[in-house]
């Protein structure tokens, strides 16, 4: 097989793995949270503008399979809409700053509390238009990803669909961050990237490749700890058995944070994100 046809090769399979994460039924944030946990109660404004539907949070609780001991947690989301009402209510799943202010009052509970803090991500990003701008967005995402830095309590993050630029980073700075084996998990989507790189948004499939976004290849850099199995075709093909594995690599990773104090939960996460692919970093340093 030539060069060429090993490169369209890999450049669809790249490009299926992103309409996987997209596709339309597609498990979203209220599919799990309902699936996994019980007695949900969402919790919604930032106290100082508005309520963002694109982001949903709040207290539940969460029994573990292996031990059936029932704790709670705290829990945020980005969450996108079905019907076009929904997907318009809920921006596309794009969040405003208001969204990430009251992430990060939910945050706040959680260090308070002392509750695990769980997260799902699944945005194409935050949303970039002028009000949002206006109001703070690069702040308010910065504000977030700080504050995950320094709360006093454990936190799992998951990538259930796409996982886009600042807007999923604003609820990924976890101590454990699991992906799920047909999401994605990028610095900018394929269609900005091309437009940026190639000044055409149509080569939005080589642009996939080139991200390096599948969970496999994020994995490999360092970037997630976990990759969780799915449905030949997707956890929407048989979500009870995906939410089950799902439910099952959250608790495995609670269980073993809760082993660690504060000060050394608080190192370990230090360290965890400080040396980020210095791994291959240092390989291509020697290789060089």
């Amino acid at each position: 097989m030539s060069e060429n046809n090993v490169s369209q090769e890999n450049v669809s399979q790249a490009w299926k793995i992103v309409e996987k994460s997209r596709h339309p039924q597609r498990p979203y944030a209220l599919d799990y949270v309902g699936e996994i946990f019980t007695n949900f109660e969402e919790l919604k404004g930032d106290r100082s503008f508005s309520e963002d539907l694109a982001i949903i949070g709040g207290i539940a609780e969460f029994t573990h399979p292996s031990t059936g001991e029932t704790e709670g947690v705290f829990i945020v989301a980005n969450q996108k809409g079905r019907k076009t009402k929904e997907k318009v209510e809920r921006n596309f799943g794009m969040a405003r700053p208001e969204g990430y202010r009251k992430a990060m009052r939910i945050f706040d509970l959680a260090e308070r509390f002392n509750k695990p803090l769980i997260t799902f991500i699944d945005t194409p990003g935050a949303f970039p238009g002028i009000g949002a701008e206006e109001r703070g967005q690069a702040v308010a995402i910065a504000e977030s990803i700080r504050k995950m830095f320094e709360i006093k309590c454990p936190s799992v993050g998951v990538v259930i669909g796409e996982g886009g630029s600042g807007g999923a980073l604003a609820l990924g700075v976890t101590d454990k961050l699991l992906m799920l084996e047909n999401s994605i998990y990028s610095v900018i989507s394929p269609e900005s990237c091309a437009a940026i790189l190639w000044g055409n948004s149509g080569e939005m499939r080589k642009a996939a490749l080139a991200l390096k976004l599948s969970a496999q290849e994020t994995f490999e850099l360092g970037l997630c700890d976990a990759i969780i199995k799915e449905d030949a075709e997707g956890a929407h093909d048989c979500f009870e058995e995906s939410a089950k594995t799902l439910k099952e690599a959250i608790s495995k990773e609670l269980l073993g944070l809760r082993e660690l104090s504060h000060a050394n939960l608080l190192e370990a996460r230090y360290q965890k994100y400080r040396n980020i692919d210095s791994k291959n970093i240092k390989t291509k340093t020697h290789q060089a």
